[in-house]
Formats: structure tokens, C-alpha cells, sequence
């Protein structure tokens, strides 16, 4: 009785999920007498989406969150990147307000693989410099598609034989609608006016499906489309990191005898070149002080299409497309006064020292060089993808799996940035007294005259990511009455190309006039916290049709390629042990894979091209224990694999030291993270829709890459480019051949553990008195415990309180993590740069007009929460970087549903 009834639940949750279960195996597998005391719950609305979710959590044998939309277009988040930070373990990072990337379990997001109807998918769109330019690794974008194009999201915790390798963190699996999803005629359509309080532009947002099926239930077809537009104004002071005279290196300040000094440093020792200079020299300044503006005007459209034939109740084909398009016009602008490189030119006249000692609070200086940077950024992302698949139950207890599918994305930025420099050098001064991330600024100039200004050091660069991804796979399962045994073969052919191209000879300006304007947003500030004013900047317009010819020339140096062609075997048998009362659901199993790479670079424009292979065994065990009716214990012992980021692997553009018998380059031979899982979990379903659970997980992470020193034999594959490089002369230099150079490159040097729990609280408060019986809480806390892992919280938190009836219903997300290091390495004598952990409020809220018409009110970002990036001086400093805001954005809705 015990597995009669836990079977019955697993086909209530593929019921529950919308998914399309074949008539055959329901039939075979429902067959048993149904248990009259097991209680299905139906219920609909964001309440709906979270019982779904719980019963795909609760019937799954390894650890598995699920979100599942109620239906089509009516995703809880209107970013699928935003909904997933809703997962305990999961922290998200933005891109102009919106989500971007994933962080799972303190891993960076190319440590989570994410495939898209069944296939892994590729897809980069492009940023702002702090968010990383153009996504040339492996962290998949999650902006590059709507939200309405999905109605289900799995995150793949603890690995099973049967998934594809990749991903250490975890595995996150979309999908997109299919006909067999709807009993037969489907029509959705649903609008939204987004306003934003910052740029005081309202953005449309619209979504359509329309499915149904046909010839007697045998065929179906969906089609779905969603569009946006997203104007957003990131407004805000940086200050491009903090440094000192000393540790810049360009020099001491020309004079500090007469300097007026409020407080008093305390800065130990303060030494250059060995010799005790003054101490002033020793305070961490502001780098490159400047207010700063992003703005981006964005269009997304996106297409899925499936069509479904079922010739009989054993076969079953789909072919499923989903084409999308991101555009985004970025303009940027800052404008900047220089402490680097030339402080030996720069008299501070007046310094308050910070009560810490070690910064300067307030300055006034001599001798300072400005300049205004003005960029315009034209970026699109294309990306397509095809998926032909199939299920066949060959007999009662065989069935066949096949899957064939295509991909492409094409993420392409053009840049193009221009310097107006001041003439003379000027004073300056900033003042933090009475903000630490915005201070007052004061200048010595006409800070707004064209006159004062040149125009050069035009920089136009454009950067291409290509990505392609080819996958055929084919399962075949035995479903036998107490096992099922599952074998499969995988093959991937992945090829990604990074390229850049310039534009020469721009002609530089001796003065700006002409061809600078007053920066195009009269009110820019006006929101902040902070003093903000607006300022000059370069006209792209008169820059472009006066100056500009625009010819594209390849950066060869800059660009890379590397295929990647994968080929794994697998044996997976899921099992079930009735223990007294208990019920043991178990997975076992073990994946082979063998990986090739092909990596290109180019070396004197010509390309250099070297291969490596590699091959892993992965076992995983997955068990779960049914304890009680309410409890679920969980074990997963598992082996998991994620491949070096692709850019390391690149061969091209090395730098030799014939002399001294050194080089610096990439390293295509480069092993794969491989890690030791474990996974172990208690869940209580301790009432209807309700559960507490707790997680706690550890990795060991074996091959981890760092960059280091190692003495080794130079390729045999630069031979002829050293020998026809100029630099080389045989009578001096160390011969590569005989005589081991000492490589600074990507090594597999290192060895990382992550350790951490998960909690869950979840449940619908009806026990409350009168009204408050609609209210419900979902909540979530993680903690993680790692060292030197770039972008990995320490603890993060999730929590939503919803009311909701049948009528109408809101609700509040509050989604928090910790501060976060993003570089151990620094740069400018800091020891680290890291990211202030953001507090993010949400409103969501609905009232059903009718059975068929909704209407919606959103507000995203609700309290404005600021954006900040800080470095850590001598490492114990927290120095502001970047501190915007995007403000909050407002939607007004309707959905109509047939």
C-alpha cells in the first residue's frame, strides 16, 4: 500500500504541472486500486504555482526546486534571472536593475550549466564595464529572454547519471509551453505599461499565445511571442577604485610642505622605494572621482513555436523553436578628475584625514588633469534554437527517448568612445563629510565650456561572441514493475568565437568646440542621493557625420575560438525498497564523458591551433527516504564536472621574454573542475501546501584554475612563430627548445571546499482568523561557507508574504544577500574589489475582473534600492567604487485568457 500510494503521487504532480503524460504509461502505472485517503489539492493563482512547485520538490528523487507558472504569461517574476533568486542557495547579480547571472551556492554562474527544452543553450548579451562587457565565458544571460516565454524552471541541485555534465553548482532547465499542455483551444494575451520613476517614460510590454489541438487530439500547435521596451537611467558617482602615490607608482605629490591637515594619518610606515616619505603619501584617495550616468534604451522580442503529433498513444514527436532578440543603445558618461600615473604633478593644498586614518575625507589640490568620457554602445544578441525530439514506448516496458538540436547566439557590441581632455591642469576638490559613497565637488574652472576641452583618444572597438552548439541524444529506459533502468548516449559539438575589431585613425581634435553638447538629460540627479549636476559631454552626432569612417579592421590578437566536442555514455536505475512503514526511492548511476577542445588563437596574425582531451567518470546516488506520510529524508553522493572558462583556453597573443626564458598566455590544456558532492535533507510536509525543510551541502572541488608561475617546456607549437619573430635572436636568447621558460598562465593549481545549509519555510496561513486566513509566507535562508571563491555571499534570504483569494491577491518579496568580494587580485594597490549585497523589494498584486479577465499591478524595486560597489584599500578599508540607482518601476496591466 505504501508504493501503490507514493506512485499515485508522483502522477498527481505531473498532473498538477501541466506535463504530458503518455496515455499508456498513466494507464500502467495508475492501474493499482487508488488510495481513497490521499487528498488532492487544487488551487490556482501564485498559490497555485507554489503547490506545484512543492509536489515536483516532493516527488523528485534528487534535490530539485521547481517553478512552475499557473499558466502561460503568468511567471511569478517578469525576469526569469528574478524568479530564480527566489531559490534558497541562489544570489543574482544586475545588470542596470535587471537580472543578469546566477550565483548558485556561492558558485559563479560558469559553474551552472542551463539548457532550454532539453539542450544546453548559449546565450551572451553585452554591459557596462562593472558588470563584466560582453559575456564571452560560460555563465549563461538570463535578459536575453522574457519571462512569458517559459512556464516552468527546474534547478537541478544534486546531478543524476542521466543529466549532462557541466555544471558543479547545479543544472537550471527551462521550458517552454507545448499544445500537449492544453486540453485542446488555448488563447492568452496579456499588455503592461512599465513607468519609471527616474527616466518618467512608460515602457510597453506584451505577450500572446494561441494553441490548439487538431485530427482528433493527434496533433497540436502553440505559438507565443513577447515583446518589451526598457528605458533605464543608471545615475550615480564612482570613483574607478581608491589608490596613493605610493602604491600607483607615478610618483609622490610634488609638495606637501604647506598642506593644511585636518586629523592625523595613520598609516604605519610609510615607504617608497625604501626611503620614509610623508605620510600624506600613504592615504587612500579616490582614484578617478566622477558622477556618472548610464542610460540604455532596450528592446526584446522573442518567438517559440511546438508542434506536437502523436500518431498513436505509444509515439509521440515535438519540435520546439524559440527565437529571440535583444537590442540595446547604451550611452555613457562620466566625467572624472585623474589621481594616477601623475601625482608628482598634483600639490594637495588641504586634506581632512578620515577618523580611520588611513583615507582622505575632504581635499583640495593643484595641479589636476580632467577629462570627460563619452560613450555610445550599440549592442544586439540574436539567438535561435531548434529542438527536434521524440518518445516511443517500444513495449509496455520499453521506452525510447531521441533528441536532436541546434542553437545560435550572436551577441555583437560596438563602442564607440571618445576623451575630452582638459587644456590646463586645474584645483579640485571633493569633500565626503556628509556622504561617504557622493561627495560635494568643487572646481577651479568653467567646467562647461567647449573651449576648455580637446577631443581625442577616440576609442572604437566592437566585440563579437559567437556561439553555436549542435546536440543529439538518445535514452532508452526498461520500466519494469519494481526498477527502472535507464541507458543513454549524448554528443555535443560547441564552438564558441571571441572577436574584436577597431576602427583606425581617429582624428584627434585640438579643441572640443563643435562637437560637445550639454549632456542630453536636463534633469539628471534630481533623484539621487547625493549631489549630482549635470555636465558637458561629446555630441555623438556631429562626431560621427563630421570625423568618423567607419571601417571595421580586425583585432586578430584580441580573438579566439575553441570547439569543444563532447561524447558520454550512461547507465542510471531508479529503484524503490519499502523499509517497515518507510519507502526508500532510489537513483543510481554513472556517466562517462570524453571532451575534446580545439583551441585558436592568433600569434603575428597568424593562427596557432592546439587540441586536448579529456575524459571523467561520474557516479551519483540519489536516495529518498518517505519516512512518515509528511516526512522526506535525502541523500545525494554524487561526482560533478564544470570545464575551464573558455577565454583561458586561448593559445593566441602570448608575450615572451627570449632573455630571461619567460612567456605569459593562455593554457589549452587545462583540466576540468571536478568536484565531490555531498547533499543531505530533511522535508516536512507538515501540512497542506506547507513545509519545513533543511539542507546542508558540501563540495570538494579538486583542478581549481588559477593563474601562477610554471616552469615547463614552450609548445612545439610557437616554434615557428618564435623563429620568425623579429625579438628572437638565437645568439642571445634562451632557446625554447632546449631550455624550460617559465610560463605565467591559467593552471590547475588549487583546490577549493564549500560547505553550507538551506532553509525552507513555506506555508498558507488559513489557520488565521477572518481575513488573514488568505495570507501565506514562503521564506528561505542560506548560508555558505567557502574561501577565495569570487562572488559568493555568505548568507542570503528570501522571504514573500502573499494574500490572495479567488478575486484578488498581492503580494510582498523581499530577496536580501551578503556583500560579496567579485576580485581577490585588486588593482591599484587595493587587496580585493567587492559588491555592497542589495536588498530587493517587490510588489505584485492582481484582480480577476471575470474568469477570463485579469488585471495586474507590479512595482519592481520598490524601496530604490541602490546599487554599490566598494575595494578594500589594505583590506580593511571599504572605499565606494560605484553607488547608483535605477529607480523603481511601476507596471499596469490586463490579461485575457480563452
Amino acid at each position: 500500500m505504501v508504493l501503490r500510494r507514493k506512485q499515485l503521487a508522483v502522477l498527481v504532480a505531473l498532473a498538477l504541472s501541466g506535463a504530458h503524460v503518455n496515455a499508456q504509461q498513466v494507464a500502467n502505472e495508475s492501474a493499482e486500486p487508488q488510495d481513497e485517503n490521499l487528498e488532492i489539492i487544487e488551487v490556482s493563482g501564485f498559490r497555485g504555482s507554489l503547490n506545484k512547485s512543492l509536489m515536483e520538490k516532493r516527488t523528485s528523487v534528487n534535490n530539485k526546486e521547481s517553478i512552475v507558472a499557473e499558466d502561460i504569461g503568468k511567471f511569478p517574476d517578469l525576469n526569469i534571472a528574478e524568479s530564480i533568486q527566489r531559490v534558497p542557495g541562489v544570489a543574482i547579480s544586475r545588470e542596470g536593475g535587471e537580472g543578469r547571472q546566477i550565483t548558485l551556492r556561492g558558485l559563479s554562474p560558469s559553474f551552472t550549466r542551463t539548457t532550454l527544452n532539453g539542450m544546453e543553450v548559449p546565450a551572451s548579451t553585452d554591459g557596462t564595464d562593472s558588470g563584466g562587457g560582453v559575456n564571452g565565458g560560460r555563465g549563461f544571460d538570463f535578459n536575453v529572454f522574457a519571462s512569458e516565454l517559459f512556464n516552468r524552471v527546474d534547478i537541478q541541485k544534486s546531478p543524476t547519471a542521466s543529466m549532462e555534465e557541466g555544471g558543479i553548482a547545479g543544472t537550471v532547465d527551462l521550458y517552454s509551453a507545448k499544445p500537449f499542455d492544453y486540453e485542446g483551444f488555448k488563447l492568452v494575451t496579456s499588455v503592461q505599461g512599465g513607468y519609471n520613476n527616474v527616466t518618467e517614460e512608460t515602457d510597453p510590454r506584451a505577450a500572446f499565445m494561441i494553441s490548439n489541438r487538431f485530427a482528433d487530439d493527434k496533433i497540436g500547435v502553440l505559438f507565443s511571442a513577447a515583446m518589451s521596451e526598457r528605458t533605464v537611467r543608471q545615475e550615480g558617482f564612482g570613483t574607478v577604485r581608491w589608490t596613493n602615490p605610493v602604491q600607483d607608482g607615478g610618483g609622490l605629490y610634488a609638495d606637501t610642505s604647506d598642506t593644511v591637515v585636518s586629523g592625523t594619518p595613520d598609516v604605519g610606515s610609510c615607504v617608497d622605494d625604501g626611503v620614509e616619505v610623508d605620510p600624506l603619501n600613504c592615504l587612500w584617495t579616490p582614484r578617478l572621482p566622477r558622477p556618472d550616468y548610464f542610460g540604455n534604451d532596450q528592446e526584446r522580442v522573442g518567438f517559440t513555436g511546438s508542434i506536437q503529433w502523436a500518431p498513436s498513444d505509444d509515439l509521440t514527436f515535438t519540435l520546439d523553436g524559440l527565437v529571440s532578440s535583444l537590442e540595446n543603445t547604451r550611452t555613457m558618461y562620466n566625467f572624472f578628475h585623474m589621481f594616477r600615473s601623475t601625482f608628482d604633478e598634483i600639490t594637495p593644498t588641504a586634506i581632512t584625514v578620515h577618523p580611520n586614518g588611513k583615507q582622505v575625507l575632504a581635499g583640495s589640490y593643484e595641479g589636476i588633469k580632467s577629462r570627460i568620457e563619452s560613450r555610445l554602445q550599440e549592442s544586439t544578441t540574436d539567438f535561435s534554437q531548434f529542438v527536434l525530439s521524440g518518445e516511443w514506448f517500444a513495449s509496455e516496458n520499453v521506452k525510447v527517448e531521441a533528441m536532436f538540436g541546434t542553437a545560435e547566439s550572436d551577441a555583437r557590441s560596438e563602442q564607440y568612445r571618445y576623451n575630452m581632455t582638459l587644456l590646463e591642469s586645474t584645483t579640485y576638490g571633493f569633500d565626503f563629510s556628509n556622504n561617504a559613497n557622493a561627495p560635494a565637488l568643487t572646481y577651479g574652472y568653467d567646467t562647461n565650456d567647449a573651449s576648455n576641452y580637446n577631443l581625442s583618444d577616440g576609442r572604437l572597438r566592437a566585440t563579437d561572441v559567437e556561439r553555436e552548439n549542435d546536440t543529439f541524444k538518445v535514452d532508452v529506459s526498461y520500466l519494469g514493475d519494481e526498477v527502472t533502468i535507464k541507458t543513454g548516449f549524448a554528443y555535443n559539438d560547441r564552438v564558441v568565437t571571441y572577436a574584436e575589431e577597431q576602427i583606425n585613425g581617429f582624428p584627434d581634435q585640438d579643441s572640443a568646440v563643435g562637437y560637445a553638447e550639454m549632456m542630453p538629460v536636463d534633469d539628471f540627479g534630481s533623484g539621487f542621493d547625493g549631489p549630482l549636476e549635470p555636465f558637458l559631454v561629446a555630441d555623438f552626432d556631429a562626431i560621427n557625420a563630421n570625423l568618423l569612417d567607419v571601417v571595421w579592421t580586425p583585432r586578430s590578437a584580441q580573438s579566439w575560438q575553441v570547439g569543444e566536442e563532447t561524447s558520454a555514455l550512461y547507465l542510471e536505475m531508479d529503484t524503490s525498497y519499502e523499509i517497515s512503514d518507510m519507502l526508500l526511492r532510489a537513483n543510481y548511476g554513472v556517466r562517462y564523458v570524453n571532451t575534446t577542445t580545439t583551441s585558436e588563437g592568433f600569434v603575428q596574425g597568424e593562427a596557432v591551433q592546439i587540441e586536448n582531451d579529456y575524459s571523467n567518470f561520474l557516479p551519483a546516488v540519489n536516495l529518498a527516504l518517505e519516512a512518515t506520510d509528511d516526512v522526506v529524508v535525502r541523500l545525494a553522493v554524487t561526482q560533478s564536472m564544470t570545464r575551464p572558462s573558455l577565454n583561458s583556453l586561448n593559445p593566441g597573443n602570448p608575450s615572451f621574454d627570449y632573455i630571461n626564458g619567460s612567456v605569459s598566455v593562455g593554457n589549452p590544456f587545462l583540466d576540468p573542475f571536478t568536484s565531490n558532492n555531498v547533499d543531505f535533507g530533511v522535508e516536512w510536509y507538515f501540512d497542506d501546501e506547507a513545509l519545513l525543510a533543511a539542507t546542508v551541502f558540501y563540495k570538494d572541488i579538486d583542478n581549481w584554475i588559477v593563474r601562477s608561475s610554471e616552469e615547463r617546456f614552450v609548445d612545439p607549437a610557437y616554434f615557428d612563430f618564435i623563429d620568425n619573430d623579429a625579438q628572437y635572436d638565437p645568439q642571445i636568447a634562451l632557446d625554447p627548445r632546449e631550455v624550460a621558460y617559465e610560463h605565467s598562465s591559467p593552471n590547475n593549481a588549487d583546490e577549493r571546499s564549500i560547505s553550507g545549509y538551506e532553509l525552507i519555510y513555506q506555508q498558507p496561513l488559513s489557520f488565521l482568523p477572518g481575513v488573514f486566513e488568505n495570507m501565506g509566507v514562503v521564506s528561505n535562508y542560506t548560508h555558505v561557507n567557502a574561501d577565495d571563491i569570487e562572488g559568493m555571499s555568505e548568507t542570503s534570504y528570501n522571504f514573500t508574504l502573499y494574500y490572495e483569494t479567488d478575486a484578488y491577491g498581492a503580494r510582498v518579496s523581499v530577496n536580501k544577500r551578503d556583500d560579496y568580494i567579485t576580485d581577490f587580485t585588486g588593482s591599484n594597490g587595493n587587496v580585493a574589489h567587492g559588491t555592497t549585497g542589495p536588498t530587493q523589494v517587490d510588489f505584485s498584486s492582481f484582480y480577476n475582473f471575470s474568469e477570463a479577465l485579469t488585471f495586474t499591478f507590479e512595482i519592481i524595486n520598490l524601496t530604490d534600492e541602490y546599487e554599490r560597489l566598494f575595494t578594500t584599500g589594505d583590506g580593511s578599508l571599504n572605499l565606494v567604487r560605484e553607488y547608483n540607482h535605477t529607480g523603481r518601476q511601476i507596471f499596469l496591466g490586463a490579461r485575457y485568457s480563452l
